[in-house]
């Protein structure tokens, strides 16, 4: 597959210094015909004239205006963490996680191959979320929750469209990654924002940008005094092009939607279902 042997690292670092120039005609240029040639709504950014933005990066990242999603506000709601649609969901069986039909990968490679971590999500549940290029690309908390640990995991940097997803096994598991590891009132949770090829980088608030420098290690930092807490539909990170979302939870913590379908457009802060201690529930909220 030619995606294998391109210089992926390379083509992201190029990537990430033009979408960060601000030379008026070229920002102007990239942003004009990418609103145009994916239909992107501006009404709903905090800033809707593209003119505004200070580079493409800028426009790709924007903030939604006050009130343009809506927080589920149930007692034990689990919410959309982003803008995009359902690659996948499921229960985690024999410590594997559903890629695409007839492909997975464990949950051990996807952590970096730490088992003790791993094992916190042994019979869990995962959702797999994908952006496309139109959508919002900040990424918030599907549940309140509090930080525990990051790690960096260097990596490939495979497209992530559907065909690429459905024959390069174990893409997820391949891809440079970050893993943030919170505490929550449905046990822990992983928030794993996944890199692709074109993506210029990756960012938490806490944190600032991950990615690059790009290195062969795993990175990791932790959080023992004053770690950071964030309420549920607050912003934790998001992504300088690309990509896409995986969560997991631990065991018996959460049930999904009842009408929850692989394919499915979701919108960051609906309803996608609830955490342990309530029964799942019918929801007509999950996509607008």
């Amino acid at each position: 597959m030619i995606i294998g042997i391109l210089p992926q690292h390379a083509i992201s670092r190029v990537v990430h210094g033009l979408a960060r120039w601000r030379w008026r005609p070229w920002k102007n240029l990239l942003i004009r015909a990418f609103t145009r040639a994916y239909t992107v709504n501006l009404n709903e950014a905090a800033s809707p004239e593209r003119s505004n933005f200070e580079s493409f990066n800028a426009f790709f990242t924007r903030a939604l205006a006050p009130g343009a999603r809506e927080i589920a506000t149930g007692t034990h709601s689990i919410v959309s963490p982003v803008d995009g649609e359902i690659s996948e969901f499921g229960s985690i069986k024999a410590g594997r996680v559903i890629q695409a039909k007839g492909q997975d990968y464990t949950t051990i490679d996807l952590l970096g191959g730490d088992p003790r971590i791993a094992q916190r999500f042994a019979n869990g549940a995962f959702a797999t979320l994908y952006l496309s290029p139109s959508d919002y690309h900040r990424v918030h908390m599907p549940i309140a929750g509090e930080l525990e640990q990051m790690l960096h995991i260097p990596g490939r940097l495979f497209g992530v469209s559907k065909p690429l997803v459905a024959h390069v096994p174990r893409l997820f598991a391949r891809n440079e990654r970050v893993v943030s590891l919170f505490e929550t009132a449905a046990g822990p949770l992983a928030v794993i924002l996944v890199g692709a090829i074109g993506v210029g980088s990756i960012e938490t608030v806490w944190a600032g940008e991950i990615t690059p420098p790009r290195g062969r290690r795993i990175r990791t930092w932790s959080y023992p005094q004053d770690p950071p807490d964030f309420a549920i539909g607050e912003e934790m990170g998001r992504f300088n092009l690309g990509s896409t979302v995986i969560l997991l939870w631990g065991p018996e913590t959460i049930y999904w939607n009842n009408n929850l379908a692989v394919g499915q457009p979701i919108r960051m802060g609906s309803a996608i279902g609830q955490h342990s201690g309530s029964v799942p529930i019918e929801s007509d909220s999950i996509s607008d």
